[in-house]
């Protein structure tokens, strides 16, 4: 990856280094904080380019994209900007008050949802949303996120018949001196 602007802004800006509990349980000894790329519209802007182009490429016949709150929600609305597709958002959970929705924005059942996320590790956040959506008569085929940690999330997605097309894959990203975390502890 070294070369490329933006996978070296990714690490320069959003790469920690310690000890840090995943989304997924594992330990890491990296972690990608999305917060510092997802905040900057240096890194946003070009970041939501190429989930655009990524979209129109793996996922042409998408009529709308979705974000899993709250990290995706920044992402998905800079790549509805560069795209022109209207995006949703899901929710963790149906919120208690107001329309009670677990999807935020219009949409019509059976339209084909190309699903964004930020870091995926199991895919486990994904996974939730998949099913909301789909609970939701839309069709999910693809999901495009930033980084594969290449931690499993990949496969999780494939045995739901979603394809994981990242920007980035951890191994590339890091390179061989830091290559994605074994767990420990």
């Amino acid at each position: 990856m070294s070369g490329d602007p933006l996978a070296e802004a990714l690490i320069r800006h959003a790469y920690l280094e310690g000890d840090f509990l995943l989304r997924s349980g594992k330990r890491s000894r990296y972690y990608l904080d999305k917060y510092r790329f997802e905040t900057r519209p240096d890194l946003l802007k070009p970041l939501g380019e190429r989930i655009a182009a990524t979209v129109q490429e793996h996922a042409p016949d998408a009529t709308r994209l979705a974000g899993p709150e709250l990290g995706a929600v920044a992402l998905a609305a800079a790549a509805s900007l560069q795209s022109g597709l209207p995006f949703i958002i899901v929710r963790k959970a149906a919120k208690e008050y107001g329309t009670a929705k677990r999807i935020e924005g219009p949409y019509e059942e059976g339209e084909c949802i190309c699903l964004i996320e930020d870091v995926v590790t199991s895919g486990g956040a994904l996974l939730d949303s998949i099913e909301a959506l789909r609970g939701a008569g839309l069709v999910v085929n693809t999901a495009v996120c930033v980084v594969d940690r290449e931690e499993g999330g990949a496969d999780a997605l494939a045995r739901h018949a979603v394809r994981l097309r990242p920007l980035f894959r951890a191994g590339e990203l890091l390179g061989s001196t830091k290559s994605p975390a074994k767990p420990h502890g």
